[in-house]
């Protein structure tokens, strides 16, 4: 282990037991305030472990930390969620971004202005980890030019602890940039509601689409209702329509209709559609957005079409095929095409004589009891959702499923710890 780490590039980072199992990945670290000027110390990590859980592992139980992974020595974890006590900050969710004054190397000249891009720590002779040095990049004024990035002593640096006068979100957001929206979601939770609003507004509208899909009911309603009403309309437009319609399910009436007519219309339509179905049910459900190709596409372009990385695992894994139009409603529906049946047809081949018709679609209000049935029957991952006159309108997928089946709350970390407890 090197005598000074960086604590910002260990987010992310897998945590390894003594015999190699990965046992979570590193999301913070926690410094101790002390009661002198003397610098904080770290005292851990906070690593997230399955089901979302965070747990604190003591610096001394740490055996190695370099660029790759966080190795732990032998011993017990404690499991308990992890709290964070009144003299500690955490160094991701407190001090990162946070606008503070560089006294000059030499004590000579003025302060100036800096935020703050990571910090580091070293062992002292008491075999203490503690803050030395603070990366930061200097403010110039100007809006075309970056201020240079520099290093300095902590001792130089005034503002890093105590009630911060402006905390930006640029580094943490791209820190978050190289998690999953899920882990994204997940670090959001534990922030505070302000600073969390902040950083969920300095996303660009697909990021945030994204990570609200992955948030509890009540998260997604307060970040969305802290934006301007444009703004919440055009992240709205990059959800998936049937998420968008379950979030604006959630807001008062006349909300719905106010963010509705931002929308744009063509976006609007199929969750104005959604919203129309009854509670429960296989339209209620559905995405209106499945890959639908006409009988004549070939496999190669079935192929091309799955391949694009935007799609879900679930929506890539089977073509649906209609008659033209190919926007839902589309024509005539004929049967759906899996993947693996594509990867072993020659690419030339059309999907018209590939479809397997033998499976009854959905109709609109089939209820999510039947749904689950008839997907464990098949071993299918999504099934076509179909009108009176056999037009295909959506596809319910086994993710859908899942999220209307198990307790409204099961994303909300909270509500998983009272339940361990």
């Amino acid at each position: 282990m090197g005598t000074r780490v960086y604590l910002a590039r260990l987010a992310g980072l897998p945590v390894f037991d003594p015999n190699g199992d990965r046992v979570g990945r590193v999301r913070d670290a926690v410094v101790r305030l002390r009661t002198t000027n003397r610098p904080p110390q770290v005292v851990g990590l906070v690593a997230e472990m399955a089901l979302r859980r965070r747990i604190f592992l003591p610096i001394g139980r740490i055996t190695s930390m370099d660029a790759e992974a966080v190795v732990l020595a032998t011993g017990s974890l404690n499991l308990r969620r992890f709290e964070k006590r009144p003299n500690e900050l955490l160094i991701l969710e407190d001090l990162l971004d946070r606008r503070v004054t560089v006294q000059p190397e030499q004590g000579d000249g003025p302060e100036h202005s800096a935020t703050v891009l990571d910090l580091g720590m070293e062992l002292n002779r008491n075999t203490e980890w503690i803050i030395t040095r603070v990366a930061v990049r200097e403010h110039t004024g100007r809006l075309t030019r970056r201020g240079h990035v520099y290093q300095a002593e902590y001792d130089r640096v005034r503002g890093l602890v105590g009630p911060a006068d402006a905390q930006g979100t640029a580094n943490l957001i791209a820190l978050l940039d190289q998690m999953r929206p899920a882990d994204v979601a997940n670090a959001l939770q534990d922030l505070p509601d302000a600073r969390r609003n902040e950083v969920a507004a300095a996303m660009n509208d697909r990021r945030l689409a994204d990570v609200l899909e992955e948030l509890p009911e009540h998260d997604q309603v307060e970040i969305l209702v802290a934006l301007e009403r444009e703004r919440a309309a055009d992240v709205l437009e990059r959800m998936d329509p049937d998420d968008a319609a379950d979030l604006l399910a959630e807001l008062p009436k006349t909300e719905q209709a106010v963010l509705l007519d931002l929308m744009e219309p063509e976006e609007a339509a199929p969750v104005r559609q959604l919203m129309s179905y009854r509670p429960g049910t296989a339209g209620s459900v559905m995405t209106s957005e499945p890959v639908i190709l006409t009988p004549d596409a070939t496999v190669a372009e079935a192929l091309a079409r799955i391949r694009n990385a935007e799609l879900s695992p679930v929506i890539a894994a089977q073509v649906f095929v209609a008659r033209a139009p190919n926007a839902t409603p589309t024509g005539r529906y004929l049967g759906m095409v899996h993947f693996q049946r594509l990867l072993r047809e020659p690419p030339a081949s059309m999907v018209g004589a590939l479809v397997d018709s033998g499976i009854d679609p959905l109709r609109t209000d089939t209820g999510l009891l039947e749904i689950t049935r008839r997907m464990a029957t098949y071993d299918l991952v999504a099934m076509p959702v179909v009108d009176s006159t056999n037009r295909l309108l959506g596809a319910v997928t086994v993710d859908d499923v899942l999220d209307h089946s198990l307790p409204r709350d099961w994303r909300d970390r909270d509500a998983q710890d009272e339940g361990a407890a």
